[in-house]
């Protein structure tokens, strides 16, 4: 079996982006770890590394699957920090859920500028 481990996510400021998406989620991170990365914690074998750079950032897509209960506290913690979101992943702010194959979804932009 093959099994995801982690992922490298570009951030102009890695531990304010991965505070973010730990908050928002509600999963652990750590500041630092291995002294360039800043993890957080998705579930026991998957972790997004955020590694900060200067460059432009290349065109990356998460898609986390969870229950209706997690959605929705997700939701508020997004709507809470006043982060924009729709139901499309180019479209406009619509404030809605992309129900469109099986359960909710929405997209979101963080403030340094991840889809």
């Amino acid at each position: 079996m093959i099994e995801l481990d982690h992922f490298i996510v570009s951030a102009r400021d890695r531990q304010a982006a991965a505070r973010l998406l730990a908050q928002l989620l509600d999963v652990p991170w750590d500041a630092e770890q291995f002294g360039v990365f800043s993890p957080v914690h998705i579930n026991r074998g998957l972790t997004l590394d955020f590694i900060q750079t200067d460059g432009p950032f290349p065109v990356e897509h998460f898609c986390f699957r969870v229950g209706d209960g997690e959605f929705d506290a997700i939701l508020q913690r997004i709507e809470a920090a006043g982060i924009a979101w729709r139901s499309s992943v180019r479209g406009p702010v619509d404030r809605q859920t992309d129900t469109s194959h099986g359960g909710r979804g929405i997209y979101w932009n963080e403030p340094e500028g991840h889809q």
